[in-house]
């Protein structure tokens, strides 16, 4: 963060829009100067920052950049106009003074270097004096009398009407970049804007799956991420054409009403002139502008909704450290199984084949059981891919002990992992397969540690997420990965490269060098040890400890969330209290006889303190909830197997703004509308559900041959939502009324149409 963006401007600017006190931006910013990350920002600088937790100080930081990015510009744009010797000081105040990108951009314009146009010609054949008399509209003025005199043959003005037509090339130009008119007709397109979508001639039956934008409207301003997305694919892919317009009789009657001065002859050329540069050059400019702006907003909605999914995901329960035997299904080719020890380690792996008539089943079946005997196995996860449900039923009925749990595992990515960097650091000497199997059975032990070596865009529950800006996605995913880690903790002793990399204050480097150290000199004894990690210094010591577990070290704060830099506060409670800070850690009586005010200081306060006496209760603690198991419904195990009306256990696998996505065990998620989320009407999914949550559905209909499936959590399917509450009423966003009138099935197929558009 450059420190002299932190300005006061700035600072009240960004505690302004956030509603917060100058004084937090102030913090907030410093400690991002000096390289802090948000997670230790929100942990350990409370005192600093008034509490302000993740979301603030990453609006903070955003806001921050944009602000740089602004500031960059302004100076870059400064620079230009002074090398051209065109910078007054008039000029340079509405410069400094622009508070947003888009006014800096609209005083730029009439500078900005451009290639020739029809003015600058116009201009070149000296025809501005011309444009200049018109525009003051003088209604003694007889315009070709005036035309007459810049009739110039060498110069392409053979008589009065070309010159006439050279200098409302002029005025065009100059009105469609007039500061006033340009933010007047965006207010225009900002209300009444309307995208507009159609297929290609020729284009129907290679198009379908855009069926639903065939011939489309619906204003741009509300437009749902999800469909902005689709819109601008369709065009991409050369299916539909995507218009943006306003009523043009609007848009020009601003101008009119700016640039027209009376009736005079001249008057009528500025009106010609007006209705050219509309059509020519503010309209298409106002249309781009328009769409960037639906774009960034869908970006946004789109990243958000794959973030909220992702730390669903990767805060899912884990199993804990259980010996766990990993299929991953196949028919033909069998399932491959792999076997890990408590710590995830590799003990052994093979090829069954349950599937291939009875002999081969009996002899997976007793493969499978000598594996749970020799290696003690206590949970057994199967990938939900295909064969997933069969190879479940297989395992489920061949007579293991009940105490070994039989878990589906979503397998999103494992193939990915296999065929990564990662996996083969990991296991040089084994196969995709191999590779791919052990990822499903650390799955279900500790989901996060082991999604961590997946791109996040691989792990299937984004939306749209090769349409949006890459750069904005990966930041915003990156964010969550982080934060997740950090809330969770990392066991340094046990934690894979991949894992420790987030941890606040690391990164690959450093990671690879704590696992080196590691390696060579064994278990790390203590926090302190991490310092003789080589380029592991001070900063980054100070970042990364908290977050860092030793289980086993000698002293016990070493496995909490406590800060070393406040392991003198704990030792003087101690002592204060003639115990150990082991006895505080255990006895709850003692805990309860400290007084937090007594410990204030310049630099610690009432939140740390807090932190650290909850921390003391339960040291380490895991904030995701507790793993409990979860088993579809037997004997539905495919498509076909589904009847209208059933009701059945499921797993919400991805959710979007307008649904969700719920897997009920026969390889195809059905979709549950927003509509049918709940009895009461619903304005965003992610209130009702969350990703890898167990849900109960009803089937409302089947469509096996295009594989889509309409899934309720309705007490009634089908009823119809509470009232909207008032002012949350849904707006109709078409100009057609075939969507409200289209059949059922019709509905569904559109719905999942678009869903699934987002899902490729």
């Amino acid at each position: 963060m450059d420190t002299v963006l932190i300005n006061p401007t700035t600072i009240l600017t960004i505690a302004n829009e956030l509603s917060i006190r100058a004084g937090q931006v102030q913090a907030v910013a410093e400690l991002l100067a000096e390289e802090a990350t948000v997670p230790f920002i929100a942990r350990y600088r409370k005192e600093a920052t008034g509490s302000l937790d993740e979301v603030a100080i990453t609006q903070i930081r955003d806001r921050l950049i944009q602000l740089a990015e602004l500031a960059q510009r302004r100076e870059t744009i400064l620079h230009s106009l002074n090398e051209r010797g065109l910078l007054t000081d008039a000029l340079k105040s509405q410069i400094e003074q622009a508070p947003t990108m888009t006014e800096l951009e609209d005083i730029y314009l009439p500078y900005r270097p451009k290639r020739r146009t029809r003015a600058t010609m116009a201009r070149e054949k000296g025809l501005e004096p011309l444009a200049e008399i018109l525009l003051a509209q003088d209604p003694t003025t007889d315009p070709d009398s005036e035309a007459a005199a810049f009739i110039n043959p060498e110069k392409g003005v053979d008589d009065a009407a070309a010159a006439l037509a050279g200098a409302r090339d002029i005025i065009a130009e100059t009105i469609s970049e007039d500061r006033t008119g340009r933010e007047k007709i965006r207010q225009l397109y900002s209300r009444k804007a309307i995208f507009h979508s159609k297929i290609i001639a020729g284009k129907e039956a290679e198009g379908f799956k855009y069926e639903n934008y065939f011939d489309w409207q619906e204003p741009a301003a509300t437009a749902p991420s999800h469909r902005i997305l689709a819109m601008r694919r369709g065009e991409k892919e050369g299916y539909l054409t995507l218009r943006v317009a306003v009523p043009n009789e609007e848009s020009l009657e601003i101008l009119y009403r700016l640039f027209i001065r009376g009736q005079s002859a001249c008057s009528l050329h500025v009106r010609e002139a007006i209705d050219d540069g509309y059509k020519r050059l503010l309209a298409p400019s106002m249309e781009t502008e328009v769409r960037l702006e639906a774009k960034k907003r869908a970006d946004e909605e789109a990243i958000r909704v794959f973030a909220d999914n992702l730390r669903q995901l990767l805060m899912a329960p884990p199993l804990g450290q259980k010996r766990v035997l990993g299929i991953d299904p196949g028919f033909r080719t069998g399932c491959k199984i792999a076997w890990v020890d408590r710590q995830g380690k590799l003990l052994g792996h093979d090829v069954i084949y349950p599937h291939n008539g009875s002999q081969a089943a009996a002899q997976a079946a007793e493969k499978i059981k000598a594996v749970c005997s020799a290696f003690e196995i206590e949970a057994i996860a199967v990938g939900n891919g295909t064969a997933g449900r069969e190879t479940e039923t297989f395992i489920r009925g061949i007579g293991l002990d009940k105490r070994i749990a039989v878990v589906m595992v979503n397998e999103s990515g494992a193939s990915v992992y296999s065929a990564s960097d990662a996996a083969r650091e990991e296991f040089p000497g084994q196969d995709l397969t191999v590779r791919g199997t052990v990822s499903i059975a650390r799955r279900l032990m500790d989901p996060l540690a082991e999604l961590v070596k997946i791109d996040p865009k691989s792990i299937g529950v984004g939306q749209y997420q090769h349409d949006v800006d890459q750069m904005m996605l990966k930041q915003g995913l990156d964010d969550v990965v982080v934060s997740c880690v950090n809330a969770v903790g990392v066991e340094v002793n046990t934690a894979s490269k991949q894992l420790l990399m987030y941890v606040s204050g690391l990164g690959p480097q450093l990671a690879q060098n704590i696992v080196d150290y590691r390696n060579e000199h064994g278990p790390f004894r203590s926090r302190r040890e991490l310092l003789n990690v080589p380029r592991l210094g001070a900063k980054a010591f100070e970042q990364a400890a908290g977050f860092l577990r030793i289980r086993e070290a000698e002293n016990p704060l070493d496995g909490s969330a406590v800060h070393p830099e406040s392991y003198s506060i704990v030792e003087r409670m101690a002592a204060d209290l003639n115990c150990s800070v082991k006895d505080l850690m255990t006895n709850a009586e003692l805990r309860s006889q400290i007084d937090p005010q007594a410990y204030v200081s310049e630099t610690v306060g009432l939140p740390t303190l807090n932190d650290i006496l909850n921390e003391l209760a339960r040291p380490g603690r895991d904030p995701r909830q507790q793993f409990e198991t979860f088993a579809f419904d037997q004997g539905v195990e495919k498509i076909e197997d589904l009847t209208v009306g059933m009701k059945l256990p499921g797993i919400v696998t991805n959710i979007t703004a307008f649904g969700a996505f719920v897997d009920i065990g026969v390889h195809q998620d059905g979709l549950v509308h927003i509509s049918e989320l709940a009895d009461h009407f619903v304005k965003n999914p992610a209130e009702i559900v969350k990703v890898h949550q167990k849900v109960t559905v009803t089937v409302m209909e089947v469509d096996t041959a295009k594989r889509r499936i309409k899934l309720s959590m309705k007490k009634i399917p089908g009823s119809k939502p509470a009232p909207t509450p008032r002012g949350d009423k849904p707006k109709t966003k078409s100009k057609r009324s075939s969507e409200s009138a289209a059949s059922p099935a019709k509905k569904t197929g559109r719905l999942i149409d678009q869903l699934t558009l987002g899902m490729n």
